[in-house]
């Protein structure tokens, strides 16, 4: 106890991980709308993590790219939309009301002003002139069900307009109407990415009205989506609750109040968990490893994350920007990384030292879960939108 508040060490959080996060061979999944329900978001940027993420949590993967385009193009189960820090994720599609509410408001008042303000330094039509071609866009797009922004620019040609952003500036340049006013939408939730143009690893999406939803009171809505994370990702300190949703700390601080979470000691100081979720947790029954992809809600879930990645692994895992690449993990720690060769071949390599024993039983499993992958990626070939340095020499 520290201050009259109970320590969670590190072999307990790396114990809630593998169990919460679905990676230890018990807690695996059923089916890829559990998975997301269990980790509330996955990383949306790159298509493919989304796939690599769920496969690598369910207990048969063989049907992964089948089963997650039905939930996301058929049953509508899933969504992927804008949600926190203006990133895309997917989402259960019960969360987009709560998601909204929450997090795109703001970030969506902030897009649409700073596109009307562009158009008009670039003296292109106003505000009034985008709201009509919005109205008769979202027309179109409930006519086509789903479309490329191409596709909807034969309904609506005015989207095809053009304007000069960045004047004098190094990064001048063109910025299509259709481009960028789209965007805006998808924060606003009004649409939503649809089915892409090619495989499962595509990044062409076409776009779709997004799903129907309540307008929910934003503090409600901060403190429900608060909630559900920290039940799988708890304990959390404030600063990992403001780098994960992009809110201000006074913003994080009225969540937490509201929710009632409970104080606990970390390492790093004092972390939150939903109410009653403060006592012992005990670990998987097994040892087990994972292959997780780049940009992985678990490898990204916390600002903090010396507790299961060594700082001297991040400049070979991690890119200029923050992103991170396909990481190795053991038994709720991160000891290396991965990559897809050309002729389909999961490399993986370990950068963290490892007892003799220990290393012995983790090759064993990191090598069982490199080939369970490669069977069910099959022909697909993998390259991360964001490229790492180990990545970039393993695949090599």
């Amino acid at each position: 106890m520290s201050g009259g508040l109970r320590y969670v060490g590190v072999a307990e959080r790396r114990a809630r991980l593998g169990l919460r996060h679905r990676l230890a061979g018990a807690a695996r999944a059923a089916g890829p709308v559990e998975v997301a329900e269990s980790l509330v978001a996955l990383h949306g940027t790159d298509p493919a993590t989304v796939y690599l993420a769920l496969g690598a949590r369910l207990a048969d993967p063989a049907k992964t790219v089948a089963r997650t385009e039905q939930a996301l193009y058929e049953d509508r189960a899933l969504v992927r939309m804008h949600g926190m820090r203006h990133t895309v994720f997917v989402f259960p599609t019960e969360l987009t009301a709560v998601v909204h509410a929450s997090t795109g408001l703001a970030v969506a008042a902030r897009e649409r002003a700073t596109l009307v303000k562009h158009m008009a330094t670039a003296g292109a039509p106003d505000a009034a002139w985008l709201t009509e071609v919005e109205e008769s866009t979202l027309a179109a797009l409930a006519r086509r069900g789903q479309a490329t922004a191409a596709e909807l620019a034969e309904d609506e040609p005015r989207l095809r307009e053009q304007f000069l952003y960045g004047v004098g500036k190094s990064y001048e340049g063109v910025h299509t109407v259709s481009t960028r006013l789209l965007r805006v939408m998808g924060v606003e939730g009004k649409v939503v990415r649809g089915r892409p143009l090619g495989s499962w690893t595509s990044s062409q999406f076409r776009w779709a009205v997004a799903p129907e939803h309540p307008e929910l009171d934003v503090a409600e809505a901060q403190a429900d989506l608060l909630r559900r994370w920290l039940a799988v990702c708890g304990p959390a300190t404030e600063a990992d609750l403001k780098w994960w949703t992009g809110w201000r700390v006074t913003e994080v601080r009225r969540a937490l109040t509201a929710m009632g979470a409970q104080a606990v000691s970390l390492d790093e100081g004092t972390g939150y968990v939903v109410d009653g979720d403060a006592g012992p947790v005990a670990g998987p029954a097994e040892p087990w490893a994972a292959l997780l992809p780049a940009l992985d809600p678990t490898a990204m879930g916390w600002q903090r994350r010396e507790w299961y990645l060594a700082p001297e692994l991040w400049p070979s895992l991690f890119d200029r920007s923050g992103n991170v690449g396909p990481t190795v993990w053991w038994n709720g720690r991160v000891v290396g990384g991965w990559a897809q060769r050309r002729d389909g071949e999961i490399v993986c390599r370990f950068l963290e030292h490892l007892g003799r024993g220990e290393r012995a039983a983790a090759e064993r499993a990191v090598a069982a879960e490199a080939e369970r992958l490669r069977e069910w990626v099959g022909a697909a070939r993998v390259t991360p939108r964001f490229r790492t340095p180990l990545e970039r020499e393993l695949s090599a």
